[in-house]
Protein backbone atom coordinates (compact mmCIF):
# COMPACT_ATOMS: atom_id res chain seq x y z
CA UNK A 1 0.00 0.00 0.00
CA UNK A 2 1.40 3.39 -0.99
CA UNK A 3 1.34 6.11 1.65
CA UNK A 4 1.71 9.87 1.37
CA UNK A 5 5.35 11.00 1.77
CA UNK A 6 6.08 13.53 4.52
CA UNK A 7 7.42 16.98 3.76
CA UNK A 8 10.80 16.04 5.23
CA UNK A 9 11.43 13.32 2.67
CA UNK A 10 13.55 13.78 -0.42
CA UNK A 11 11.46 14.79 -3.44
CA UNK A 12 13.99 14.35 -6.23
CA UNK A 13 14.79 10.65 -6.24
CA UNK A 14 14.15 8.69 -9.46
CA UNK A 15 14.81 5.12 -10.59
CA UNK A 16 14.38 2.84 -13.58
CA UNK A 17 13.10 -0.65 -12.78
CA UNK A 18 13.97 -3.57 -15.03
CA UNK A 19 15.44 -7.03 -15.47
CA UNK A 20 18.14 -6.88 -16.77
CA UNK A 21 18.92 -3.29 -15.89
CA UNK A 22 22.72 -2.77 -15.76
CA UNK A 23 22.76 -1.68 -19.42
CA UNK A 24 20.16 1.09 -18.99
CA UNK A 25 21.18 4.52 -20.25
CA UNK A 26 18.46 6.27 -18.26
CA UNK A 27 20.70 7.55 -15.42
CA UNK A 28 23.05 9.24 -17.90
CA UNK A 29 20.13 10.72 -19.85
CA UNK A 30 18.43 12.14 -16.77
CA UNK A 31 21.72 13.52 -15.46
CA UNK A 32 21.93 15.61 -18.63
CA UNK A 33 18.32 16.73 -18.11
CA UNK A 34 19.09 17.71 -14.52
CA UNK A 35 22.13 19.75 -15.56
CA UNK A 36 20.08 21.49 -18.24
CA UNK A 37 17.26 22.46 -15.86
CA UNK A 38 19.23 23.00 -12.65
CA UNK A 39 17.36 20.23 -10.83
CA UNK A 40 19.12 18.32 -8.06
CA UNK A 41 18.28 14.65 -8.56
CA UNK A 42 19.37 11.12 -7.84
CA UNK A 43 18.55 8.59 -10.55
CA UNK A 44 19.42 4.93 -10.05
CA UNK A 45 19.03 1.58 -11.73
CA UNK A 46 16.81 -0.83 -9.80
CA UNK A 47 17.02 -4.55 -10.51
CA UNK A 48 13.85 -6.49 -9.73
CA UNK A 49 13.15 -10.24 -9.79
CA UNK A 50 10.79 -11.12 -12.62
CA UNK A 51 7.54 -11.65 -10.72
CA UNK A 52 4.55 -9.50 -9.86
CA UNK A 53 4.97 -9.62 -6.09
CA UNK A 54 8.57 -8.40 -6.27
CA UNK A 55 7.68 -5.61 -8.68
CA UNK A 56 4.83 -4.40 -6.47
CA UNK A 57 7.12 -4.46 -3.43
CA UNK A 58 9.84 -2.46 -5.22
CA UNK A 59 7.38 0.21 -6.37
CA UNK A 60 5.74 0.57 -2.98
CA UNK A 61 9.06 0.73 -1.12
CA UNK A 62 10.37 3.36 -3.53
CA UNK A 63 7.44 5.74 -3.14
CA UNK A 64 7.11 5.12 0.61
CA UNK A 65 10.76 6.15 0.84
CA UNK A 66 10.05 9.51 -0.76
CA UNK A 67 10.68 8.65 -4.40
CA UNK A 68 9.29 11.10 -6.94
CA UNK A 69 9.11 9.08 -10.14
CA UNK A 70 10.08 5.75 -11.66
CA UNK A 71 10.66 4.58 -15.19
CA UNK A 72 9.70 1.00 -16.02
CA UNK A 73 11.37 -1.10 -18.68
CA UNK A 74 11.16 -4.75 -19.77
CA UNK A 75 9.68 -7.00 -18.59
CA UNK A 76 7.54 -4.93 -16.22
CA UNK A 77 5.55 -2.45 -18.34
CA UNK A 78 2.40 -4.58 -18.30
CA UNK A 79 2.75 -5.27 -14.57
CA UNK A 80 3.10 -1.53 -13.97
CA UNK A 81 -0.09 -0.97 -15.94
CA UNK A 82 -1.99 -3.52 -13.86
CA UNK A 83 -0.68 -2.08 -10.60
CA UNK A 84 -1.75 1.43 -11.59
CA UNK A 85 -5.23 0.22 -12.49
CA UNK A 86 -5.47 -1.44 -9.08
CA UNK A 87 -4.00 1.45 -7.07
CA UNK A 88 -4.84 4.62 -8.94
CA UNK A 89 -5.12 5.34 -12.64
CA UNK A 90 -3.46 5.58 -16.03
CA UNK A 91 -3.27 8.09 -18.87
CA UNK A 92 -5.09 7.53 -22.15
CA UNK A 93 -1.79 6.68 -23.85
CA UNK A 94 -1.04 4.05 -21.20
CA UNK A 95 -4.57 2.64 -21.43
CA UNK A 96 -4.37 2.19 -25.19
CA UNK A 97 -0.83 0.79 -25.01
CA UNK A 98 -1.75 -1.55 -22.17
CA UNK A 99 1.61 -0.66 -20.67
CA UNK A 100 3.20 1.91 -18.37
CA UNK A 101 6.76 3.22 -18.59
CA UNK A 102 6.39 6.20 -16.22
CA UNK A 103 5.18 6.05 -12.62
CA UNK A 104 4.40 8.91 -10.27
CA UNK A 105 2.15 9.70 -7.35
CA UNK A 106 -1.07 11.50 -8.15
CA UNK A 107 -0.59 14.49 -5.88
CA UNK A 108 -4.15 15.74 -6.46
CA UNK A 109 -5.50 12.47 -5.07
CA UNK A 110 -3.10 12.63 -2.12
CA UNK A 111 -3.79 16.28 -1.30
CA UNK A 112 -7.53 15.73 -1.45
CA UNK A 113 -7.24 13.01 1.14
CA UNK A 114 -8.07 10.13 -1.17
CA UNK A 115 -7.53 6.59 0.01
CA UNK A 116 -3.83 5.79 0.11
CA UNK A 117 -4.22 2.97 -2.42
CA UNK A 118 -5.47 5.43 -5.06
CA UNK A 119 -2.29 7.44 -5.40
CA UNK A 120 -0.29 5.60 -8.08
CA UNK A 121 -0.50 7.00 -11.61
CA UNK A 122 0.96 5.55 -14.79
CA UNK A 123 1.74 7.08 -18.15
CA UNK A 124 3.26 5.76 -21.37
CA UNK A 125 5.58 8.24 -23.07
CA UNK A 126 7.11 5.87 -25.65
CA UNK A 127 4.79 6.72 -28.55
CA UNK A 128 4.85 10.43 -27.77
CA UNK A 129 8.65 10.29 -27.67
CA UNK A 130 8.62 8.65 -31.10
CA UNK A 131 6.36 11.35 -32.56
CA UNK A 132 8.44 14.14 -31.03
CA UNK A 133 11.66 12.68 -32.45
CA UNK A 134 10.21 12.19 -35.91
CA UNK A 135 8.98 15.80 -35.84
CA UNK A 136 12.41 17.04 -34.73
CA UNK A 137 13.94 15.31 -37.76
CA UNK A 138 11.80 17.52 -39.97
CA UNK A 139 9.74 14.59 -41.23
CA UNK A 140 6.14 15.57 -41.95
CA UNK A 141 3.54 13.62 -40.00
CA UNK A 142 0.54 15.79 -40.84
CA UNK A 143 -1.14 14.11 -43.80
CA UNK A 144 1.51 11.38 -44.02
CA UNK A 145 0.99 7.85 -45.30
CA UNK A 146 2.52 5.69 -42.57
CA UNK A 147 3.20 1.98 -42.17
CA UNK A 148 4.26 0.22 -38.97
CA UNK A 149 5.92 -3.18 -39.12
CA UNK A 150 5.16 -5.18 -35.99
CA UNK A 151 2.09 -5.73 -33.85
CA UNK A 152 3.60 -6.03 -30.38
CA UNK A 153 3.84 -3.59 -27.50
CA UNK A 154 6.05 -1.08 -29.33
CA UNK A 155 3.61 -0.77 -32.22
CA UNK A 156 0.63 -0.66 -29.89
CA UNK A 157 2.06 2.30 -27.99
CA UNK A 158 2.79 4.28 -31.15
CA UNK A 159 -0.59 4.11 -32.90
CA UNK A 160 -2.58 6.68 -30.92
CA UNK A 161 0.21 9.32 -30.83
CA UNK A 162 0.72 8.96 -34.59
CA UNK A 163 -2.99 9.42 -35.27
CA UNK A 164 -3.09 12.41 -32.92
CA UNK A 165 -0.17 13.88 -34.90
CA UNK A 166 -2.43 14.01 -37.95
CA UNK A 167 -1.26 11.17 -40.19
CA UNK A 168 -3.53 10.49 -43.18
CA UNK A 169 -3.35 6.71 -43.43
CA UNK A 170 -1.92 3.90 -41.33
CA UNK A 171 -1.10 0.32 -42.25
CA UNK A 172 -0.05 -2.27 -39.65
CA UNK A 173 2.02 -5.14 -41.06
CA UNK A 174 3.09 -8.23 -39.16
CA UNK A 175 4.57 -11.59 -40.11
CA UNK A 176 1.40 -13.15 -38.73
CA UNK A 177 -1.34 -11.10 -40.37
CA UNK A 178 -4.02 -12.15 -37.88
CA UNK A 179 -2.07 -10.52 -35.05
CA UNK A 180 -2.03 -7.21 -36.93
CA UNK A 181 -5.74 -7.48 -37.67
CA UNK A 182 -6.53 -8.35 -34.05
CA UNK A 183 -4.53 -5.33 -32.86
CA UNK A 184 -6.49 -2.99 -35.11
CA UNK A 185 -9.80 -4.46 -33.92
CA UNK A 186 -8.83 -4.27 -30.26
CA UNK A 187 -7.57 -0.69 -30.34
CA UNK A 188 -10.50 0.51 -32.43
CA UNK A 189 -12.83 -0.82 -29.74
CA UNK A 190 -10.78 0.88 -27.03
CA UNK A 191 -10.47 4.34 -28.59
CA UNK A 192 -12.93 6.39 -30.63
CA UNK A 193 -9.97 8.35 -32.02
CA UNK A 194 -8.46 5.16 -33.41
CA UNK A 195 -11.85 3.78 -34.51
CA UNK A 196 -12.48 6.86 -36.66
CA UNK A 197 -9.20 6.31 -38.50
CA UNK A 198 -9.04 3.93 -41.44
CA UNK A 199 -6.32 1.48 -40.41
CA UNK A 200 -5.35 -1.36 -42.71
CA UNK A 201 -3.54 -4.55 -41.79
CA UNK A 202 -1.53 -7.06 -43.80
CA UNK A 203 1.29 -9.58 -43.64
CA UNK A 204 4.77 -8.02 -43.66
CA UNK A 205 5.71 -9.71 -46.92
CA UNK A 206 2.57 -8.29 -48.55
CA UNK A 207 3.23 -4.68 -47.54
CA UNK A 208 3.87 -2.84 -50.81
CA UNK A 209 3.57 0.52 -52.48
CA UNK A 210 4.96 3.89 -51.52
CA UNK A 211 4.70 5.38 -48.01
CA UNK A 212 5.91 8.64 -46.61
CA UNK A 213 7.21 6.94 -43.45
CA UNK A 214 7.74 3.28 -42.58
CA UNK A 215 8.46 2.43 -38.93
CA UNK A 216 10.02 -0.82 -37.78
CA UNK A 217 8.55 -1.62 -34.36
CA UNK A 218 10.12 -5.08 -34.14
CA UNK A 219 13.47 -6.04 -32.59
CA UNK A 220 14.42 -8.30 -35.49
CA UNK A 221 17.31 -6.09 -36.61
CA UNK A 222 19.16 -6.50 -33.32
CA UNK A 223 19.74 -10.18 -34.04
CA UNK A 224 20.95 -9.49 -37.58
CA UNK A 225 17.81 -10.96 -39.12
CA UNK A 226 16.10 -9.20 -41.99
CA UNK A 227 12.41 -8.58 -42.48
CA UNK A 228 10.63 -10.20 -45.46
CA UNK A 229 10.17 -6.93 -47.34
CA UNK A 230 8.61 -6.70 -50.80
CA UNK A 231 10.67 -5.35 -53.69
CA UNK A 232 7.72 -3.07 -54.38
CA UNK A 233 7.90 -1.38 -50.97
CA UNK A 234 9.39 2.13 -50.84
CA UNK A 235 9.29 5.21 -48.61
CA UNK A 236 10.60 8.70 -48.19
CA UNK A 237 11.73 8.05 -44.62
CA UNK A 238 12.45 4.89 -42.65
CA UNK A 239 12.55 4.77 -38.84
CA UNK A 240 13.73 1.87 -36.69
CA UNK A 241 12.76 1.97 -33.00
CA UNK A 242 15.90 -0.01 -32.16
CA UNK A 243 19.34 1.58 -31.79
CA UNK A 244 22.91 0.78 -30.84
CA UNK A 245 24.10 -1.12 -33.94
CA UNK A 246 23.83 -1.20 -37.72
CA UNK A 247 20.23 -2.06 -38.53
CA UNK A 248 19.39 -4.03 -41.72
CA UNK A 249 15.98 -2.32 -41.99
CA UNK A 250 17.59 1.11 -42.26
CA UNK A 251 20.33 -0.11 -44.57
CA UNK A 252 17.70 -1.58 -46.90
CA UNK A 253 15.81 1.68 -47.32
CA UNK A 254 18.93 3.84 -47.40
CA UNK A 255 19.99 2.02 -50.56
CA UNK A 256 16.61 3.02 -52.01
CA UNK A 257 17.22 6.69 -51.32
CA UNK A 258 15.19 7.07 -48.13
CA UNK A 259 16.15 9.23 -45.18
CA UNK A 260 16.71 7.02 -42.11
CA UNK A 261 16.90 7.23 -38.34
CA UNK A 262 17.30 4.77 -35.50
CA UNK A 263 15.43 5.03 -32.20
CA UNK A 264 18.06 6.69 -30.02
CA UNK A 265 16.20 10.00 -30.29
CA UNK A 266 12.99 8.23 -29.29
CA UNK A 267 14.74 6.93 -26.16
CA UNK A 268 15.73 10.46 -25.19
CA UNK A 269 12.33 11.84 -26.17
CA UNK A 270 10.34 9.47 -24.00
CA UNK A 271 12.72 10.12 -21.09
CA UNK A 272 12.28 13.88 -21.52
CA UNK A 273 8.52 13.52 -21.23
CA UNK A 274 8.91 11.43 -18.06
CA UNK A 275 11.20 14.09 -16.58
CA UNK A 276 8.67 16.78 -17.40
CA UNK A 277 5.85 14.78 -15.76
CA UNK A 278 7.90 14.48 -12.58
CA UNK A 279 9.50 17.91 -12.29
CA UNK A 280 7.46 20.30 -14.44
CA UNK A 281 10.61 21.24 -16.38
CA UNK A 282 10.60 21.00 -20.18
CA UNK A 283 13.73 19.63 -21.87
CA UNK A 284 15.55 20.94 -24.92
CA UNK A 285 15.82 17.47 -26.45
CA UNK A 286 18.04 18.56 -29.35
CA UNK A 287 20.58 20.04 -26.96
CA UNK A 288 20.39 17.03 -24.66
CA UNK A 289 20.90 14.64 -27.59
CA UNK A 290 23.99 16.53 -28.71
CA UNK A 291 25.48 16.36 -25.22
CA UNK A 292 24.72 12.65 -24.84
CA UNK A 293 26.32 11.84 -28.20
CA UNK A 294 29.39 13.81 -27.17
CA UNK A 295 29.60 11.88 -23.89
CA UNK A 296 29.39 8.53 -25.68
CA UNK A 297 31.96 9.36 -28.39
Amino acid sequence: MITKPTMTQTRQHFIVIGNPIAHSKSPEIHEVFANQTGCAIRYGRQYCPDDAASFTAVVEAFFQGGGVGANVTVPFKQLAYEQCLAQGGVSEHARIAGAVNTLLLNQEMLNNGAAVNEALYGDNTDGQGLVNHITSLGWQLEGARVAIIGAGGAARGAILPLIQAGIATLTIANRTMSKAADLVTELSAASSTIAQHNIKSCATAELSGHFDIIINATSIGLSGETLPLSDNLNCNQAYDMMYGRELPFLQHFATRGAQTSDGYGMLIGQAALSFERWTGHSIDVTQATTMLKQKSS
